[in-house]
């Protein structure tokens, strides 16, 4: 005898038939789809079988970010390279190395930025080692050259006083026309307006180790704002009237200083004076709103008026450095041990047994720079 379906039945076989059909169209059309509902990577879902943490510093808390395919959860952030044409060979490798290490697990889109266009040849090798979104853009001119109110006269008198030193890229335009780019320039790009998170990554440096959390996602979730790998002393000889325009904006605006601020990280006296310290800025991971937010616009452009960009040789790590150190509390700022990282000379590599090896580290431990005699890491360790 046939059983005759209500209508009751009908709708629930029609729901179960539809949502079947939908399942198999989108693990045949989408790879990361497929995977993520397998039955065999719900299986690894499971409790059961789990490991203790073997000793570094991101725990089960961040362990929840671990991505099994690429329908984790990401954040509102990109991966940005500032680059030149000639140098499509170096920024390959350091794209090719931090995917392999991290962003193939993420899928975050890579932005690339040059004062000129960029070759097809340029866009074409670099898309090649990414799996995911690319965006290429021009940097606007004004962004980029030297100012016409800049005296040229006394710029010249400066590099060529820096250069009689031999102060590395002392005699440099277009580097001083980067550090201002860098320091007051870049997070206005419009390309840059869609994201609130960035990581500065620069061609040919190389990561030591597998980054199996996100980041940004760390950071957004323990209020951080800025972090970094590296820190070291800036030469004197580059900065010499920078303190004293910083200590002139303080006094003019005193309530952009945070509170549990980061001083004693910048100087050994107080603040009246400044021992050098910066954090590398070509490793930086932090948050775009606070370089777009009051307090650092009015910083950047009291200290632009100055020209001290251009007579003397200001880099954007110690501006940006002093900046965040200053105008956030200092647990808004974030050492990231676990994240192998080299620019050429300088390594870090992390300390702790355990996070070397979760990592799958291939960095030598006894060449990091953390306490290397020019490193500022006691530094940073006083205020902790």
């Amino acid at each position: 005898m046939a059983m005759k379906l209500t209508t009751t039945m009908r709708y629930i076989l029609l729901v179960i038939f539809i949502t079947l059909g939908l399942h198999s169209i989108l693990s045949f059309t989408h790879e990361d789809y497929g995977h993520a509902t397998s039955l065999s990577n719900i299986a690894n879902q499971l409790s059961w079988g789990g490991s203790a943490d073997a000793g570094g510093t991101i725990g089960t808390e961040e362990a929840s970010e671990y991505p099994n395919s690429l329908l984790t959860r990401r954040a509102n952030a990109c991966l940005l390279m500032l680059a030149r044409n000639n140098d499509v060979n170096d920024a390959v490798k350091s794209v090719r190395r931090l995917e392999d290490r991290f962003n193939k697990k993420y899928g975050y889109p890579w932005v690339f930025l040059n004062e000129e266009p960029f070759s097809d040849q340029f866009k074409m090798r670099v898309s090649n080692v990414i799996n995911g979104e690319v965006i290429f853009g021009q940097v606007p001119q004004d962004h980029w050259y030297q100012p016409g109110w800049v005296d040229e006269e006394k710029a010249k008198e400066g590099r060529d006083k820096l250069m009689e030193n031999n102060i590395p890229y002392g005699g440099s335009v277009s580097y001083r026309n980067m550090c201002r780019f860098n320091s007051g320039f870049f997070y206005r790009h419009p390309i840059l307006e869609q994201f609130k998170w960035y990581w500065r990554v620069e061609p040919d440096v190389h990561f030591h180790c597998d980054i199996d959390f996100d980041p940004f996602l760390y950071m957004e979730r323990h209020n951080k704002t800025y972090a970094f790998t590296i820190t070291m002393y800036e030469f004197h000889a580059t900065i010499p009237t920078l303190w004293d325009t910083v200590k002139e904006f303080v006094k003019e605006s005193p309530q952009y200083v945070a509170q549990d601020n980061a001083l004693g990280y910048l100087s050994d006296d107080g603040g009246n004076t400044y021992n050098l310290c910066h954090f590398w800025s070509n490793f930086e991971i932090a948050d775009l709103d606070f370089w777009r937010g009051e307090a650092y616009t009015k910083f950047f452009e009291y200290l632009d008026r100055t020209g001290g960009f251009y007579y003397e040789r200001w880099g954007d790590a110690p501006v940006h450095s002093i900046a965040v150190a200053l105008f956030q509390n200092k647990n808004q700022i974030h050492f990231f041990d676990e994240i192998g990282y080299e620019h050429n000379p300088y390594i870090h590599c992390p300390a702790g047994q355990g996070t070397y090896t979760r990592g799958k580290c291939a960095c030598d431990r006894q060449q990091s720079f953390d306490y290397n005699g020019y490193s500022c890491m006691r530094q940073w360790d006083r205020i902790q």
